[in-house]
């Protein structure tokens, strides 16, 4: 036959390496189909010295479909193998995933155009599906869908323009900065906004293919900057919020780690999130060689201090959106704890996907916890004494509102980026609150001992 197919994971964000492919044969189940297998390899990250290992899970490709015009079939059914999925960082959470696929670009008016494939498997090692292509052209297979370094850049340029032709934003005092650069030299930026007393940092995406992460950054900022509305001005709730709070957002962490395609690391190997403190003498952490997005980050928290601080992920395996908080670290505490439960409570009314019940199990003893001083939200919750949280969201299908077709989107997660300005303002009065303030939560608010799904 002459239909010819082409792999390719040159271009922003993408990862694969292409194997091989079978011969294209006609089908024998359906008229006028051919079809044939697709073997590929995911490539790991940079090798990451902290754990040892080179991450790998994250993969993103485009399959360029030729011919069909001259064959004698109408469609080409491929089967598409990961033969190294067993490999990978989280092989365990393979089980229950659903690749996404898109036959638009990677704009932000695409967003809805990428689908889960419910054909996807985990079977013998390998993570396989199979892809109908029904006409001449591309299409974009990912892990989960793509945010590209170009979506980044427009997503700063447009919070930076909204300062000079918004007047109504000056008496939030909207900054737009670069704390400095990556170790490939790309900007470190953080867009700050709010005139209140309370100082909270929202930092996303320090795992780069985590790309769910900066969907979420995409959705708070709009929001923050009234951008995408059709006034183009706040809502209530914000200018109430931007009273009580000074917000510093960094949207992507990781921009080197995000070009490359990596799952966990920057361009140099570094787990960000395993690099906000020395916590083995023989490793230091963070440094401005290995680790520049932490180290800069840290220095500029410590200028300006930290009342709340929120690390956005995305988790692989649990398909649920869930905290994470500073259990059983030195901060922990009866307020440490109420103020943990009561904020994701005030999440969880202004958005149905976030829960309480399931997340990761806590930490075995107080021992245990000073080794994860290094993480993010481990580190700031002691060093400044505030609630401190990771939030995950899942890759797979969101459990709490299941929707095969579409699964956990990006416009869920940008959705939810939005809700963060509600649960903001109702935790504003109680996060230097003194004494037993959380007498006065409800049963509902409390802190819940998370479980395995």
């Amino acid at each position: 036959m002459t239909i010819d197919i082409s792999i390719t994971d040159s271009f922003d964000g993408g990862n694969i390496k292409f194997i091989s492919h079978s011969e294209v044969i006609p089908s024998s189940t359906t008229p006028r189909t051919a079809e044939c297998t697709v073997t590929l390899q995911i490539k790991p990250d940079v090798y990451t010295e902290s754990e040892q290992t080179s991450h790998m899970q994250f993969f993103a490709f485009r399959s360029f479909i030729s011919g069909l015009e001259r064959s004698d079939v109408d469609s080409i059914i491929i089967k598409y193998e990961i033969k190294n999925a067993k490999d990978v960082s989280f092989s365990y959470a393979w089980p229950g995933t659903t690749i996404c696929y898109t036959t638009k670009s990677m704009e932000a008016c695409d967003d809805d155009d990428w689908k889960r494939n419910l054909s996807t498997d985990y079977v013998g090692g390998k993570l396989v599906w199979s892809h109908t292509h029904a006409a001449n052209g591309p299409v974009l297979f990912a892990y989960y869908p793509l945010y590209t370094y170009n979506r980044h850049m427009k997503l700063i340029a447009d919070c930076s323009s909204k300062l000079s032709r918004d007047s109504s934003l000056a008496k939030y005092n909207p900054t737009v900065e670069s704390l400095g650069q990556t170790t490939e030299g790309r900007e470190m930026e953080c867009v700050s906004i709010g005139n209140g007393k309370s100082i909270a940092w929202i930092i996303h995406r320090q795992h780069p293919g985590e790309t769910m992460a900066e969907f979420y950054a995409e959705g708070l900022l709009h929001r923050l900057f009234g951008l995408g509305t059709a006034n183009q001005r706040l809502d209530e709730v914000t200018e109430r919020m931007l009273t009580q709070y000074r917000l510093y957002v960094v949207p992507c962490m990781c921009p080197d780690g995000s070009v490359r395609g990596h799952i966990r690391t920057n361009g140099v190997g570094a787990n960000l999130n395993r690099e906000w403190a020395t916590v083995d003498s023989s490793y230091e952490a963070p440094t401005l060689a290995r680790s520049p997005e932490a180290y800069r980050v840290l220095n500029k928290m410590d200028e300006t201090g930290c009342d709340f601080f929120l690390d956005v992920h995305g988790d692989e395996s649990i398909p649920y959106v869930f905290f994470n908080g500073p259990v059983l670290t030195p901060v922990w505490g009866d307020r440490m704890m109420n103020l943990h439960g009561y904020f994701v409570s005030c999440y969880q009314r202004a958005n149905s996907d976030v829960q309480k019940e399931y997340g990761y199990l806590p930490p075995e003893s107080e021992e245990a916890t000073v080794k994860t001083l290094n993480k993010a939200s481990k580190q700031v919750s002691n060093r400044f004494d505030c609630l401190g949280l990771t939030l995950e969201m899942p890759y797979k299908d969101c459990a709490t509102n299941p929707d095969p077709e579409y699964g956990f989107s990006p416009r869920r997660a940008k959705q939810l980026g939005m809700n963060l300005v509600e649960a903001l303002n109702d935790v504003s009065p109680y996060l230097r609150a003194e004494g037993n303030f959380w007498s006065a939560f409800a049963n509902d608010d409390r802190f819940v001992v998370p479980k395995e799904p």
